[in-house]
């Protein structure tokens, strides 16, 4: 083969490359997507769900009343214009495909094949839902604790546990991921696994105070309560802890400091 030989094929293999990059797509939904509004579950069994109260709770984990006012809040924060080349999904359906996902915990595959979209969609609307569910809720559900807020929940404990002048009880959970590219070991536990660690705080009713979640699995739980933003809060005194109260049957010992409990992995 001689020079002439091997730029003729370089020009040609060129040329089929580029063809090859502008190829367009021949199918630009596909069929089986198409059938959203026919057959996705959205469109079918969500709305039969609707009449049936017990069902439609059990399948969202929310009632309807409390879908609708979810709905309400943030949907004009995820509402998508019309365009030339594909209806939009509406927010209704969106908050649905989120709140489903969050109620089961089933892959984006299952959830794109039920409600007949992409599986990319599924994770983007996921990804966008829950942002603006924290946006828009967190002052409502869980807004940094005030003193009284404190006091309250010490109220809790010793009415419920019999343990007086506790703010609450904390730990963490790994939450299994896969490892992100080139993370190295920043995410690899003790436990064999890659995570991210939720760190929280918990009242007498085992509701949530407090949460910190990114941590890297690596991190131990001490170090994961010493680097969040309520670790620091903590040690460093803007937490708006009550002050030192009498223990009941134990004036003797003169006021004595509220507590947080835990294990022995917290300092």
């Amino acid at each position: 083969m001689d020079a002439q030989d091997i730029v003729a094929i370089g020009a040609a293999a060129f040329l089929y490359l580029r063809r090859r990059r502008r190829r367009r797509r021949r199918i630009w939904v596909h069929e089986i997507l198409q059938g959203r509004l026919q057959h996705g579950e959205f469109h079918r069994l969500v709305q039969e769900l609707r009449l049936d109260e017990g069902r439609f709770q059990r399948y969202f984990r929310l009632d309807m009343e409390q879908f609708d006012s979810l709905l309400s809040k943030i949907g004009p924060l995820i509402t998508r214009q019309h365009t030339n080349y594909r209806r939009p999904i509406p927010p209704a359906e969106r908050v649905a495909i989120c709140l489903r996902f969050l109620a089961t915990g089933d892959s984006y595959r299952a959830i794109a094949y039920s409600y007949r979209v992409g599986i990319s969609t599924v994770a983007n609307i996921v990804n966008q839902v829950t942002r603006f569910i924290w946006d828009a809720l967190v002052q409502e559900y869980m807004p940094v604790p005030t003193t009284d807020d404190w006091r309250s929940i010490a109220e809790g404990f010793r009415e419920r546990w019999a343990f007086p002048n506790c703010l609450g009880s904390i730990d963490g959970k790994h939450v299994v991921i896969r490892a992100p590219d080139n993370s190295g070991s920043l995410y690899y536990n003790y436990k064999g696994t890659y995570s991210i660690v939720l760190l929280a705080v918990v009242d007498s009713q085992y509701c949530f105070c407090v949460v910190d979640v990114g941590s890297y699995g690596r991190t131990s739980d001490g170090g994961v309560l010493a680097n969040s933003i309520f670790g620091q809060a903590l040690r460093d005194g803007p937490l708006g802890i009550p002050e030192d109260a009498l223990l009941p049957g134990a004036d003797h010992l003169g006021p004595q400091p509220f507590v947080f409990v835990a294990d022995e992995a917290a300092p």
